[in-house]
């Protein structure tokens, strides 16, 4: 009949139109494919990182704890002094504080600070500490009596008196010319005023060496290289 198509020209164009077909089929599911590999790859890529991070910081994190806990044993080692683990700091108690309006620190109280730093210097040695130890920072704290900036200046006069004290050529338990390069390196001065003050005026007039660490991702500032052995004097 004209204008009817027979069943043999339905087959063949529906023949030649199936190998298209069965093509782009293929091609989504290949492109299907490809899209769930790169999100696998993409998924494990951010795992792995994470997990990278994570062993870091818990490695960071385990070397802190190690370099304090040393830090305990050697505060053992010594009547009067304490660790505050929760600050960092190590606190001499008795053993470093000052009268009313003084930074001066008696011959004794500079021995027991001699004694201590030289095991902070052997601490800081140790390869958990090595890796995460930034500076030890010399802290010095007035009582409530005075004003702001005299407090200020009085308690940086005693948290540098601390480290005069590890400079003197005289008195008990000298420090060797290398602990003192060490010392030089490693120990920075701070002043508090009447910050942190403590229950009595007595117990705030005092000085506390803090531990501070590195970051994560933070680099240590290489010491000077000054290597004269010319560390200078004190004023009395």
């Amino acid at each position: 009949m004209i204008g009817r198509r027979s069943p043999s020209q339905q087959r063949s164009k529906d023949e030649a139109e199936k190998p298209f077909w069965i093509s782009y089929a293929d091609l989504m599911t290949a492109l299907m494919v490809l899209f769930l590999v790169v999100m696998a790859v993409a998924l494990l890529a951010v795992t792995r990182t994470v997990s990278e991070r994570e062993r870091r910081e818990a490695e960071h994190k385990a070397d802190i704890d190690h370099c304090m806990a040393l830090a305990v044993e050697a505060a053992k080692r010594h009547d009067g002094v304490r660790v505050d683990l929760r600050r960092n700091v190590i606190d001499f108690g008795d053993r470093a504080r000052f009268a009313f309006n003084s930074s001066t620190l008696s011959p004794e109280q500079e021995g027991v600070l001699r004694r201590f730093v030289p095991e902070l210097l052997s601490l800081a040695e140790s390869a958990s500490c090595k890796r995460v130890l930034k500076r030890i920072v010399v802290e010095g704290y007035t009582d409530k009596t005075g004003n702001y900036l005299t407090n200020l200046n009085l308690s940086l006069m005693r948290s540098q008196r601390v480290l005069c004290a590890m400079f003197k050529t005289n008195g008990p338990s000298p420090l060797t010319d290398t602990q003192k390069k060490a010392v030089r390196d490693l120990f920075l001065v701070g002043g508090f005023a009447f910050n942190s003050s403590k229950d009595t005026p007595e117990e705030s007039r005092r000085v506390e060496m803090r531990i501070e660490f590195l970051g994560i991702n933070e680099k240590r500032v290489e010491p000077s290289q000054d290597t004269s052995g010319d560390f200078g004097t004190c004023a009395i």
